[in-house]
């Protein structure tokens, strides 16, 4: 039996002590009909050169150079040279157990899913687990695309493309957003959206074997919320939730509590980092979270999704923004 031809894209930017790693990790896949497009997104730490020195130990290796534009504008130039019927990526820092795309694919066509995802775990520098972000199921099962978008509402559902191996026909006219963070989530709710539309019967197999691992470097840029990019990456967060909010109104009426809760969530999560001294009344985009607030006050007393500290905390920055912020911040700095 013929295997399809899986395309792993894996975009590079200074990664020089963690990539060997990486590619080595997707070489030894058990699965051997794979591509590797190594995208170097203007490296200059001697990355760019690693990248074609990787490429001269295994034909199955493609590299490509473009000028630096962040991780999805790799991402989408592999998705434009990709040969597979497959895509599947893998983030430079983090690596892959060798029976991953194995298992992956064979789930795929047992279950007949355009889409199947691994469950992953969080490794730090000293090779300890950390919490787990998504929990694994107990057991494989699938996902449909409504049950899909909903989890990913309560903040249980893995939005990464990483842990995932899609057919390349759902990417379509679809590509990551460039310039803001929270990509992954902002294009797998456009693509669950066109599944539901389509007859919903569609959906994504979910596996609970943790083969994908997610490694966690002290300052890397792609591993934390800093104060420092606070204004891109928590604005970002709320522009995904107003973007959810009109998709689930379109296409999943049925979800629009789990929707607001989504909204107040995200924008709690804003209320929570915001500096204090950012709080102004010429700040419109701070003015619009509060307003939203304020509009919703019901739904944050009687959402069902919301848990009781949430609430409170909703509701006292409602109330008195500034002074809950302070006080917030001072009990951070003490237990620092």
């Amino acid at each position: 039996m013929t295997q399809e031809l899986i395309s792993v894209i894996v975009p590079v930017y200074n990664i020089m002590d963690c990539l060997p790693r990486c590619v080595q990790s997707i070489c030894s896949q058990t699965y051997r009909n794979l591509e590797i497009l190594l995208v170097d997104d203007g490296s200059n730490d001697g990355t760019e050169k690693l990248v074609d020195e990787l490429a001269a130990q295994d034909e199955r290796i493609r590299v490509f150079h473009k000028a630096n534009g962040g991780s999805s504008s790799a991402r989408n130039l592999g998705i434009g040279m990709a040969a597979g019927e497959y895509l599947a990526f893998v983030d430079s820092d983090d690596y892959i157990e060798p029976q991953m795309y194995e298992k992956l694919m064979e789930c795929i066509i047992e279950k007949n899913v355009p889409i199947a995802q691994i469950s992953r775990d969080e490794i730090d520098e000293n090779g300890n687990r950390l919490p787990n972000v998504c929990e694994p199921p107990k057991e494989a099962y699938i996902c449909r695309a409504e049950q899909f978008m909903r989890e990913l509402l309560l903040h249980r559902g893995d939005c990464s493309y990483c842990t995932k191996l899609t057919h390349r026909a759902l990417f379509g006219h679809h590509r990551f957003p460039e310039g803001v963070l929270n990509e992954d989530f902002h294009l797998l709710v456009e693509m669950l959206a066109e599944m539901q539309e389509e007859g919903g019967d569609a959906g994504v197999a979910i596996l609970p074997e943790q083969y994908y691992h997610v490694f966690y470097r002290t300052g890397s840029n792609t591993r934390k919320k800093s104060r420092k990019d606070f204004s891109r990456v928590f604005l970002d967060i709320v522009d995904n939730a107003d973007m959810v909010e009109r998709i689930v109104e379109e296409s999943y009426p049925a979800l629009k509590r789990e929707a607001v809760r989504f909204g107040l969530y995200q924008r709690l999560d804003y209320m929570l980092h915001i500096p204090v001294e950012n709080m102004t009344g010429d700040n419109t985009f701070y003015q619009s979270v509060k307003k939203y607030l304020r509009k919703h006050l019901a739904d944050t007393i009687g959402n069902p999704f919301l848990t009781a500290k949430n609430k409170i905390y909703l509701l006292l920055l409602t109330a008195a923004p500034k002074t809950v912020r302070r006080v917030h911040e001072w009990k951070m700095k003490m237990r620092n």
